[in-house]
């Protein structure tokens, strides 16, 4: 069948660019239609788009538009990557927090800053998946869009809209992994269960032989070693790379010593889990988000990513060959995943989908991130054995806030929203979370309708 793929969140200009990379590689006869509501980011992506066509001489028909409704009907797949309010919207995230003493490193996925932004994403991703359901119904639909759990759980609740959450933080970790163990990546086999950015590795094997025992013995040797100097100060979002001694990543070497499984997508994400062991950040001798892996870093890095992609579209000479060099980033699975559903293969993929029993013991209807299978012309959930009561409580606990985060975002519900705050553990005394709140709901008002129709409503009543 030829392929029409819908990418709206397209002036996510460094997805785009993959995207396009691997539809090319694939010699797909597709039509690509970028939305975007930022019209300056979407001349960007058509440009790069329209470039990498023709330096390739591809068949792929390319359309741009800032409506999605327009470009919806007749698509095969819908690829969502928005970011509401984008890097701006996101620095305060972390940093009105940070007022509080809180620190965070990455800040969209937990904590006051994953909170507050879910309460941007989730009424667009609702939105969005209501344009799907009428005018594309069949459309495979994906997410990549953080936070991962409560956008795909919010769509599923208010819509039913049938969505597929991906993230290459597992695929990235067990790279990691494999080296880590002298392993070709290409041998090394696993069982990673849990909810995005907090999935743990409970089950790996090399070439079928079990390598949990290995596992543990580096987690052991790691955990009671000093963390290196350099820990947090290089990482691949920074623009930098992990450190290479042995010594990255302590505290979930830590956990995987301690609990017997390793925690992906590593400490930048996973410290963020954890927030009462780190407080004010305080990190192996660092700070969290300041420098250990530096939230700053993170923004300029992508601030200057988009800046030279930019200059690339609307520089009048062709791109260099080198410019279709394979990108290693979020974009990576989802081509696979449409090509296997489409021929029936059977492989398998770690994919953001309700409990329907596949994880005994948590919630039906949670978002799950665990291994999948395509079956019958979608992907199915791998039925995985039960988890220990102390994993199972990392993921319980944060399952409880993303349903009551999902709710404040659904309601436009201040309450619900400091009850996130509070069940996070981030604020240390129910003053402060109300503070928190009421400052993060004033800085990001301009995206949060639904918090200014609730208030109206409440004082007509």
């Amino acid at each position: 069948m030829r392929e029409k793929i819908v990418l709206i969140g397209a002036g996510s200009a460094m997805f785009t660019r993959g995207l396009v990379v691997d539809l090319i590689k694939r010699r797909w006869d597709v039509e690509l239609a970028l939305v975007d509501i930022d019209p300056d980011a979407l001349d960007v992506a058509r440009r790069l788009t329209d470039k990498m066509v023709a330096l390739t001489g591809a068949s792929m028909r390319v359309t741009a538009t800032t409506d999605r409704r327009e470009a919806l009907p007749g698509a095969t797949a819908v690829i969502c990557t928005i970011g509401v309010g984008g890097r701006r919207a996101w620095e305060q995230d972390v940093l009105i927090p940070r007022t509080y003493g809180i620190y965070q490193p990455v800040g969209d996925s937990v904590m006051p800053g994953g909170t507050s932004r879910a309460l941007r994403m989730i009424p667009a991703m609702v939105a969005i998946a209501r344009d799907v359901l009428a005018l594309a119904p069949t459309a495979l639909f994906f997410n990549y869009g953080n936070p991962m759990g409560p956008i795909c759980r919010a769509v599923r609740k208010a819509t039913g809209a049938d969505i597929v959450g991906l993230c290459h933080g597992v695929n990235h970790v067990a790279k990691h992994l494999a080296r880590t163990l002298g392993a070709d990546p290409a041998s090394f086999t696993y069982s990673a269960v849990g909810v995005n950015h907090l999935t743990w590795f409970v089950e790996a094997a090399i070439s079928g032989e079990d390598a949990m025992p290995r596992m543990r013995e580096v987690a052991r040797a790691r955990a009671l070693a000093a963390a290196s100097p350099a820990v947090g100060a290089s990482f691949a979002e920074g623009g930098g790379a992990e450190t290479a001694d042995g010594s990255d990543n302590p505290f979930s070497w830590s956990l995987c010593d301690l609990l017997g499984a390793f925690p992906s997508a590593m400490d930048r994400h996973v410290t963020e889990f954890f927030p009462h062991l780190f407080p004010r950040g305080r990190y192996y001798g660092k700070q969290l988000g300041i420098d250990a892996y530096s939230f700053e870093d993170t923004i300029a890095c992508g601030d200057r990513i988009y800046a030279e992609m930019r200059s690339h579209a609307h520089d009048r000479a062709p791109l260099g060959s080198d410019y279709l060099t394979a990108l290693e980033g979020e974009h990576e699975q989802v081509t696979e995943i449409i090509a296997d559903l489409r021929s029936g293969r059977a492989s398998v993929y770690s994919a953001n989908l309700p409990n329907d029993g596949q994880v005994p013991g948590l919630p039906a209807g949670a978002i799950i991130e665990s291994p999948c299978v395509v079956d019958g012309g979608r992907l199915r959930p791998i039925p995985q054995k039960p988890l220990t009561s102390a994993i199972a409580g990392t993921i319980a606990t944060r399952l409880a806030w993303t349903e009551t985060t999902v709710d404040a975002a659904l309601e436009g519900s201040r309450a619900k929203f400091v009850q996130a705050l509070l069940l996070d553990g981030s604020v240390d005394s129910l003053a402060n979370a109300e503070r928190l709140a009421d400052e993060l709901l004033a800085a990001q008002a301009a995206y949060l309708p639904q918090f200014a129709r609730a208030a109206c409503a409440n004082r007509g009543a």
